[in-house]
């Protein structure tokens, strides 16, 4: 005769014990989307103070410019947008990085404002990339970069994800430079596209200037760098 009570009992404790995972998962998933959002705020925030800071540039001496112009969290971020792609499925991340990149173009657009006025020697790259799965030189580009970065702490790196372009931003920028999501990773350096994976051998010698770069410069930070490892 089947016990009929003890199977459902089975059941309960089964169905509760998933249900259980199920909420702690997304509560767990609900502080980490919230907490970047909140960094995020942050960065807005000092996002603006560089822009008024910069305005001040007018007035003071380039010597009084701030090492840390931006929040060192945005580096921060862009680490937790990563490891959130890979375990969080939700819409929200889409948004994140969207605006994350939208604060990577206002950097860049400022940074290259206050290098030309205070004679800074960075040198500005633009990665585009797409997923691993339709991009398996983009996982080696995104670790060249970030080697390069490490040798030379005055290249700073602006990634931006292909995937983003019905965002009118990260689009102007892919028709500007005429990037092709038939033809990545491709690089931008002094405005001139480069498709296809390119070593730090091959970056150093397209821009030859590099190597005459000190190992630390004590004019700006080091970029803040979007999610490359795809």
């Amino acid at each position: 005769m089947i016990d009929w009570k003890k199977y459902l009992l089975v059941f309960l404790i089964t169905a509760g014990i998933f249900l259980s995972a199920v909420y702690v998962t997304n509560y767990f998933n609900s502080r980490k989307i919230n907490e970047l959002k909140s960094i995020q705020d942050k960065i807005s925030i000092d996002l603006l103070s560089s822009e008024t800071q910069y305005a001040l540039l007018e007035e003071l001496s380039c010597t009084d410019v701030n090492n840390s112009l931006l929040s060192p969290e945005l580096a921060s971020l862009a680490d937790k947008i990563d490891f959130s792609e890979k375990n969080i499925s939700s819409s929200d991340i889409v948004e994140l990085k969207k605006s994350y990149s939208l604060l990577e173009i206002k950097d860049y657009l400022l940074m290259k404002k206050i290098s030309a006025r205070c004679g800074f020697k960075n040198i500005f790259i633009l990665y585009f990339y797409t997923t691993a799965e339709n991009c398996t030189e983009c996982v080696k580009q995104g670790f060249a970069l970030d080697v390069l970065r490490e040798k030379y702490p005055e290249v700073r790196v602006y990634s931006f994800d292909y995937n983003l372009i019905d965002l009118s931003a990260v689009k102007a920028m892919t028709s500007i430079y005429k990037i092709k999501d038939t033809a990545l990773p491709a690089l931008v350096i002094d405005s001139k596209v480069y498709t296809g994976f390119q070593d730090v051998e091959t970056i150093e010698e397209i821009k030859p200037s590099l190597k005459s770069l000190l190992p630390v410069q004590a004019g700006l930070p080091k970029t803040p760098e979007t999610s490359t490892k795809k």
